[in-house]
Parts: C-alpha cells; sequence; structure tokens
C-alpha cells in the first residue's frame, strides 16, 4: 500500500500487514493456474531485466507485448475471500478472475526504449468485449510490493474491479516488479507512459486470450497512483493513443504539492514519520533527474546521509526503510534543506513543479475525486484543491469525504468499491 496501514499506530501496521499477507497466501494457496502464454522465466533481477529490456526493446514500438505469464486464477467466492482479508467490501463481485504478469516495451524518464511489467485481470465470465479499467497503484519501494509482484492491496483492487465484469491494467511503474533501474518515484511524465504503454500491452494480450478489450478506458489510483491517475486521464484526453477516457476517479492523491502536500509536511498535518518516508524517497529519486545535491550529506542529517540513498533501491521491506530513519524531518534535514522543503525554490521548486498541476485541465468525462477527512499520509485538502482546479475549467467534480475517522487506508478500502459501482453507474 503506502508507507503506513495506520499511520496513527505506526509498530502495528507490519505485524497486520503480515497476518493479511498470510491469510491471503492461505486463499491462494493450491489455486492451478492456466497453461503460459509464454514460458514462466526466473524471477528478474535488475541486471538480467536490464538486459532482457535491451534486447526486447530493439525492435519493440511503445506498448509492444513482450510476454505474459499467467499468476492466479481464482472463483468468485476466493475473490470475496482473498478481499476480506483487508475488510474490503466484496458486494460488486460477480466473477473469478485470472490474472497474468505482463512484460512490455516502453521508455524511461529520459525517453530511452526499456522495458516494464504489470497486472493484467480478466473477470472468467461478463461480456465478450470488455472494458479496460487503469489501477494505478500507491507509493511502495519494494519492487515485490508492485501490483505484478505479490499479494496485497495493490493486487486486490485489481481483482476487485476484475470481478465486477472489467479487464483491469495495473502498472508497476519503471523500476518496480520485474522492470529494470530505479524507481524514479514521483515523476509523473514517465508513470503516465509507463501507465499508457501498460493499457496498449494489455489490449494486445487480452485480445490474445480470446478477451478482446474496447478503447473507452475507466482510470483510477490510490495515493501516488491517484495521482498518476489524473496525468493519465488527460494524457488519454488528447486521443493520441487509440484510448478514450470515459470516467477518472482517484483516490487519496497527492494532487497539489505545493499548496497542499508539501506545507502539509513542515505544519503537521502529514504524519512525520509519514513525512520522513515520503520525503527521503522522493529527493533521493528526483536527484537522479533534477540535480537536487552532489553529496547526500548537503541535504541530510548524520548518520542518514550515508544511508539514505541506499534504503531505496528496491530490495528493502517499508519497515526496515522506516526502522533506519528519524521520527520528523527537522532530524532528517539539515536546516537549509528544512527550509528548502519549508518553501521550496531552486532545483527543488523545479522538480515539485514538474510534478504538479495534475487537475490544471479540462476533463470531457466525468471526475469524483476520493479521499478521508482524517488522511494525515496524503490531506483531504490536495482533493479538494483538484476539485476547485477543475471547477476553474467549468468542470464539476464531487469529493467523496470518507469521514474523519478515514485515515489513508480506511479511505482507500472504503472508497474502492464506491469507485467501482460508480464505474458501473457511468457504463
Amino acid at each position: 500500500m503506502t508507507i503506513t496501514q495506520h499511520s496513527k499506530q505506526w509498530h502495528r501496521p507490519w505485524l497486520r500487514r503480515g497476518a493479511a499477507a498470510v491469510a491471503l497466501a492461505a486463499v491462494l494457496g493450491g489455486i492451478a493456474a492456466p497453461a503460459a502464454l509464454a514460458a514462466p522465466a526466473a524471477r528478474a533481477t535488475p541486471s538480467t531485466a536490464a538486459t532482457a529490456a535491451t534486447a526486447a526493446t530493439a525492435a519493440t514500438a511503445r506498448g509492444g507485448l513482450v510476454s505474459v505469464v499467467p499468476l492466479d486464477t481464482l472463483d468468485r467466492d476466493q475473490v470475496v475471500a482473498a478481499l476480506g482479508t483487508l475488510g474490503i467490501d466484496p458486494g460488486t463481485v460477480r466473477y473469478g478472475v485470472r490474472a497474468y504478469r505482463l512484460t512490455y516495451a516502453t521508455v524511461d524518464p529520459q525517453g530511452r526504449p526499456t522495458t516494464a511489467t504489470g497486472l493484467l485481470v480478466l473477470p472468467r465470465g461478463g461480456p465478450h468485449r470488455l472494458d479496460l479499467v487503469s489501477d494505478t497503484h500507491g507509493t511502495v519501494a519494494t519492487r515485490d510490493e508492485a501490483p505484478s509482484g505479490g499479494a496485497g492491496y495493490n493486487r486486490l483492487t485489481p481483482y476487485l474491479h476484475a470481478s465486477a465484469g472489467r479487464a483491469v491494467a495495473a502498472p508497476d511503474y519503471l523500476g518496480l516488479g520485474g522492470g529494470p533501474g530505479s524507481h524514479p518515484y514521483m515523476d509523473t511524465r514517465s508513470a503516465v507512459t509507463a501507465s499508457v504503454d501498460m493499457l496498449k500491452a494489455a489490449r494486445t494480450a487480452a485480445d490474445r486470450l480470446g478477451r478482446p478489450v474496447g478503447r473507452d478506458v475507466y482510470a483510477t489510483g490510490f495515493s501516488q497512483g491517484g495521482q498518476v491517475a489524473m496525468a493519465l486521464g488527460r494524457e488519454l484526453s488528447l486521443g493520441r493513443d487509440g484510448l478514450r477516457l470515459r470516467a477518472l476517479a482517484p483516490m487519496a492523491g497527492p494532487h497539489d504539492l505545493l499548496g497542499t502536500q508539501f506545507p502539509g509536511i513542515t505544519d503537521g498535518r502529514v504524519d512525520p514519520r509519514v513525512a520522513v518516508f515520503y520525503l527521503s524517497y522522493f529527493l533521493t529519486a528526483q536527484n537522479r533527474l533534477h540535480p537536487l545535491y552532489k553529496d547526500p550529506a548537503e541535504v541530510f542529517r548524520a548518520p542518514y546521509a550515508q544511508a539514505v540513498e541506499g534504503l531505496f533501491d528496491g530490495s528493502r521491506q517499508p519497515q526496515d526503510i522506516v526502522a533506519a530513519l528519524p521520527a520528523t524531518p527537522q532530524e532528517l534535514l539539515t536546516p537549509q534543506w528544512a527550509e528548502n522543503v519549508r518553501s521550496p525554490r531552486g532545483a527543488l521548486l523545479e522538480a515539485v513543479r514538474d510534478n504538479d498541476g495534475v487537475c490544471d485541465w479540462k476533463p470531457a468525462a466525468p471526475v469524483r475525486l476520493y479521499a478521508g477527512t482524517g488522511d494525515t499520509d496524503v490531506p483531504i485538502a490536495n482533493s479538494r484543491a483538484c476539485a476547485a482546479d477543475l471547477a476553474r475549467h467549468g468542470v464539476r467534480a464531487k469529493v467523496v469525504d470518507q469521514g474523519p475517522d478515514a485515515d489513508h487506508t480506511a479511505t482507500a478500502v472504503r472508497s474502492a468499491p464506491e469507485v467501482v459501482r460508480w464505474f458501473d453507474s457511468v457504463r
């Protein structure tokens, strides 16, 4: 999911996550996968994946399908049981599902050919020709927490949407799942290219699997993925990818970085430990794209400066990353950079602006924004600012507030089934 399951109870979330994973594994255990369309490969390491990327993309256009590997086959009752491990309302479940890991051609932040992976989920039933959902996931720092990598919320919301009778494309983003290299965290531009190319690959794979998919896209996503969903909607609205935005439903997205999310880090609206995680991830990832510093010691206090970049190599579990970082941004950052985060300037301001403004456009498709007043990871003011941006373009987008008792996790768990029902009504 994100760095915290319940930010007010910091140490217990990892126990709950572990228990949920065990329960989900029990639900999925012993389920036979269908015959592979491509021989299942050994787990990709960044180095082997990079070699495969070079070979696979040499003559493959963006969105070209490289491989399909079956993952899970669940009947309806098994989907209901899996959703129950995280308390997700199964009321919209109509069908079982089949899940596949796709590897496909895309581009890196510099526009160079590479590959990425993602999760395709198809319903076991429903119409022959399927509508398509893009489900973009929240912040993860561990490769295997991406949708195609393993069990958990990032796998279950695609199952939820597919069990309602739609095809679902859930990109892992660059550098997560089986993709090569490091994840360019919060680089909106590359998240969008990876998501568009995943949609193209998903349509190809679904057609080969005998479940053709139309060109209409229902876009949703949670947390980081909510912000990606808004930006993806803008890209799809341009009509240049053979796809058409049908409805847009981001959940708890950091849509307003300069006006809400960064101020929330310094004024306490964002939980301090969450803020430390997000800041560390953002600054180290963005430094590879926008030179923010030459030496980590310019930004991070000792002893964290020596270790912080290595914490986000994709191999470490979130609880281990959190344990290696301090409790507050003030303990993490040098005085100069604490002030820079409070009032961004220079290269940091450029990096934030490059990834902000995702709601500053005019969707032709209907939009709903889901958030929670009790969210201390991504304050609800992000969604309200997004609605205000859309209103300036003449678009009315309802903000669905899950209430003061809805933290980041509860917002996701409550909102996802509501999004499925809203997509049903839009259809």
